[in-house]
């Protein structure tokens, strides 16, 4: 086998370790809404006013979230998605 084949293969090889990890890791992390830090929001707020990560403007927005390990949200003093649609509501 020559290097650009072997160097091919390994390639293959981590990126498949890599997409089938993915998954997994994916169902181990849970929303935990208000407890991140002004600028430290995952993505989009409940209440549409951005849809990226870093532009949350006030610590502890009941409307931005952070990916967490699962069972560990409620520890923090967070609130699931539906918990923060109805403080939001009112």
């Amino acid at each position: 086998m020559n290097q650009r084949a072997l160097i091919a293969a390994t390639a293959a090889s981590l990126m498949t370790l890599a997409l089938a990890s993915a998954p997994v890791a994916a169902q181990e992390k849970e929303k935990c809404f208000g407890i991140a830090k002004a600028g430290q929001n995952d993505c989009a707020n409940l209440s549409g006013t951005h849809s990226c990560a870093g532009q949350s403007k006030v610590d502890m927005d009941k409307g931005e979230w952070k990916y967490v390990a699962k069972g560990t949200c409620k520890d923090m003093k967070g609130l699931s998605m539906d918990e923060a649609k109805k403080m939001m509501k009112s």
